[in-house]
C-alpha cells in the first residue's frame, strides 16, 4: 500500500518510506564507481585517473539538476500540504521544463569547455586525451543525468518513491552490464565506460517524462503551465544548499587533486578516486534520506502539524548517529579489500590507498548529521540556513583544511581535512538547529 505525506510515521514506516530514495542516491551513485573499477582492472591508472580528475567537474556542471529537485520539491510538497494540488502540478512542469532547457545548454557549454578545464586541472599528455574523451561522451546525457536527479525528489513528492526506485535500479544495472561488456569484453577502453554511463543515464532522465506525462500517472503529471519567477527564485532559494554543496565539492575534490598531484602524481589521484567511490556510496545514504523524508517535513510544516514535526526530526536523529557508527566500523574493516579491489595491482598504490582510507574514514562520524541539518532546513522553506551550512561545509571550511593542513602533516594533512572540515561544520549545524527551534516546533 502507499504511504501518503500526511500519515504519522514510525520507525517502520519512515524507513519503508525513505528506503527507495536511499537506493536509487546508491545506484546513481555506482555509475561512477563501476566506470572506475572496470577501468581501473582493465585499461590502466592512467585511464583510471582520468575519470577521477574529471569526475568532480562534471557533478558540478549537473548541479542544476540537484538544486531544482530538492528546493523545487521542498515547494511543492508544501503546497500539497496546504491543499493547492493543481497549483503545485502547474509549479512541478515548470521545473522540469526549465531543467529540460538549461540542461541541454550547459551540455553543449561544457562539450566545448573539456579540454581547457582537464588543462587547468593539470592533465598533460595521455592524461589529458583521456580527460577530454571521457568528459565528452558524458555531456550527451548530461542533460537526462539533470532530470534523473530532478525525478529522484519529485517521485518521493509524488508519493511514488518505489517507482522511483525501479527507474534507478534499471538504470544502474544497465551501466554495470555494459560497462562489463564495453570494457571488459570488447575491450573499449574508457571511451566504452563512458558510453556505457550514456546508456544508464538515458533511461534514468527519459522514463519518468513519459510517466508524469500520463494524465493518469500519479500525484504529480506533466502537463501546461505558465511562467512564475517567484517560485523558480523559491526554488532556487531553496535549493540553493543542494547547488552549493554540488558546486563546492566540484571545487573542493579539484583542489585536493592538485594537491595529491603536487604530494604523490598520479598515484594520488588514483588513490584518492577510490576513497571517493566510497565516501559516494556512503553519503549517498543520507543524501538519500534527506531526500526521501524533504517531503514528509515540507508537507507537515505546511499542514502546521508541530507533533509530526517533532517525531520526523528525533527518529531522523536517532537513525543517522546509528549509521554513523555503523559505516565507520565498515570503513575501517573494508579499508583494506577496498584498496586490493582497485588498485590491488600496484603495491605502492595500494598502502597508499588503504592508508589514506582509514584516515580519512573518521569523517563518516559526523558528515550525516550536516548532510541531514542542511536538508532538513531546505524542507523548512529556509533556503539561506541550508546553503550557508553547505558553504561553510563544502567550500570554507574544506578549502582551508586542504590548504594549511599538509603544509603541517604532508599528505596525512590531506586525509585528516575532511574530518577537520565536518567537524567545524556539526558545530555551526547543531547552533542553527539550536536557535530555530522556536520557529519551527521541531523540539
Amino acid at each position: 500500500m502507499n504511504i501518503q505525506l500526511s500519515e504519522h510515521f514510525t520507525y517502520r514506516k519512515l524507513l519503508r518510506f525513505v528506503l527507495p530514495s536511499i537506493v536509487m542516491m546508491i545506484f546513481t551513485s555506482i555509475y561512477s564507481v563501476v566506470d572506475g573499477l572496470f577501468v581501473s582492472n582493465f585499461v590502466g591508472k592512467s585511464a583510471f585517473a582520468a575519470i577521477n580528475l574529471m569526475m568532480p567537474f562534471l557533478m558540478g556542471i549537473s548541479a542544476l539538476g540537484f538544486m531544482i529537485g530538492t528546493g523545487g520539491s521542498a515547494l511543492v510538497a508544501k503546497t500539497l500540504g496546504e491543499g493547492k494540488k493543481e497549483k503545485a502540478n502547474e509549479y512541478f512542469s515548470m521545473l522540469v521544463y526549465i531543467t529540460l532547457a538549461g540542461g541541454l545548454i550547459i551540455a553543449i557549454l561544457s562539450a566545448f569547455a573539456m579540454r581547457p578545464v582537464a588543462i587547468i586541472l593539470g592533465a598533460r599528455g595521455e592524461l589529458l586525451k583521456n580527460c577530454v574523451l571521457y568528459g565528452r561522451i558524458l555531456c550527451i546525457s548530461l542533460t537526462c543525468f539533470m532530470l534523473q536527479n530532478v525525478f529522484q525528489s519529485f517521485f518521493v513528492a509524488a508519493e511514488k518513491p518505489h517507482l522511483g526506485l525501479r527507474v534507478v535500479v534499471i538504470a544502474g544495472v544497465t551501466n554495470m552490464l555494459l560497462d562489463f561488456l564495453f570494457v571488459a569484453v570488447l575491450h573499449w577502453g574508457l571511451a566504452g565506460a563512458a558510453i556505457a554511463t550514456v546508456c544508464g543515464e538515458l533511461i534514468g532522465g527519459i522514463f519518468p517524462i513519459f510517466y508524469f506525462g500520463h494524465k493518469n500517472s500519479s500525484l504529480l503529471k506533466l502537463g501546461k503551465t505558465h511562467f512564475y519567477p517567484k517560485v523558480l527564485l523559491k526554488t532556487c532559494t531553496n535549493g540553493s544548499s543542494e547547488l552549493m554543496t554540488n558546486l563546492s565539492s566540484s571545487l573542493v575534490n579539484s583542489l585536493y587533486n592538485l594537491q595529491l598531484m603536487k604530494f604523490a602524481g598520479e598515484d594520488g589521484v588514483a588513490a584518492y578516486g577510490t576513497i571517493m567511490y566510497v565516501n559516494f556510496i556512503f553519503a549517498a545514504i543520507y543524501f538519500g534520506y534527506s531526500i526521501g523524508s524533504a517531503p514528509l517535513v515540507s508537507y507537515h510544516h505546511g499542514a502546521a502539524n508541530h507533533d509530526e514535526l517533532k517525531n520526523l526530526f528525533h527518529k531522523s536523529v536517532r537513525l543517522i548517529s546509528t549509521w554513523a557508527i555503523s559505516l565507520f566500523v565498515l570503513a575501517q574493516l573494508i579499508a583494506s579489500p577496498l584498496a586490493s579491489l582497485f588498485v590491488g595491482y600496484d603495491p605502492a598504490l595500494f598502502e597508499l590507498t588503504r592508508m589514506g582510507f582509514r584516515i580519512y574514514c573518521f569523517a563518516f562520524l559526523i558528515n550525516g548529521f550536516n548532510i541531514y541539518g542542511s536538508a532538513f532546513f531546505t524542507a523548512l522553506n529556509n533556503g539561506l540556513l541550508s546553503a550557508l551550512i553547505s558553504f561553510l561545509r563544502t567550500l570554507v571550511f574544506q578549502m582551508a583544511a586542504i590548504l594549511i593542513l599538509p603544509l603541517i602533516f604532508g599528505i596525512n594533512g590531506i586525509w585528516y581535512s575532511i574530518t577537520v572540515a565536518e567537524l567545524l561544520t556539526l558545530c555551526v549545524t547543531v547552533t542553527f538547529i539550536v536557535r530555530k527551534r522556536n520557529t519551527y516546533h521541531y523540539f
